[in-house]
């Protein structure tokens, strides 16, 4: 399945400080400011929709998480698999994510930066290498991340401006019937 990624799972879902590789081993798919289906909205909260494959297993972490600490306010089942898990977000990092929203993650805190790795371990060609994070090549605006978006859109960059897309609300709403088009249902 290959969903792009939102805004809130690059920048927000980060700050809950899951365990390492958690997320993708229970069926992660991606992290969302409000859920389409629910008539009724939490404030400074993402929706996590998962699609696991061993529910034990997932109940299981999602116990684990429910006891580490306490910023899961609630989690649903959905049909064909998929859960939701909704987390409040952390308020100490409240401006950061107007900034966020705002498409000015240059601007971001230095504590709020420090929460995500400044390095990142991939393999590319059978060979382990470190590179820079995704988001720290977005809040440092580095060059390479500039050059990719001023060759990709034909354009010259000024140094105020940022090099990454800017917030867009309906890409932020979970919408699982839209989902579904693209992700396959798991077999019970």
């Amino acid at each position: 399945m290959d969903v792009k990624k939102t805004i809130t799972s690059i920048f927000m879902i980060p700050t809950l400080k899951f365990p390492k590789d958690a997320l993708k081993e229970n069926g992660f798919i991606n992290g969302y400011m409000k859920d389409k289906r629910k008539d009724t909205q939490y404030e400074d909260a993402v929706y996590i929709l998962f699609q696991p494959n061993d529910l034990d297993k997932f109940r299981e972490f999602l116990n684990v998480e429910y006891e580490r600490k306490n910023h899961i306010i609630e989690d649903y089942d959905y049909e064909d698999g998929f859960v939701v898990v909704v987390c409040k977000l952390n308020p100490k990092f409240k401006k950061d994510f107007k900034l966020i929203q705002e498409g000015k993650y240059s601007k971001t805190s230095k504590a709020f930066q420090d929460v995500f790795p400044k390095a990142v371990k991939i393999i590319r060609n059978g060979l382990h290498k470190d590179e820079l994070s995704l988001q720290l090549r977005i809040f440092k605006k580095t060059e390479d991340l500039r050059e990719f978006w001023e060759d990709k859109l034909n354009v010259t960059f000024d140094e105020d401006q940022e090099v990454w897309d800017g917030w867009d609300e309906e890409k932020e709403v979970l919408n699982l019937d839209k989902i579904k088009e693209h992700v396959q249902p798991t077999v019970s």
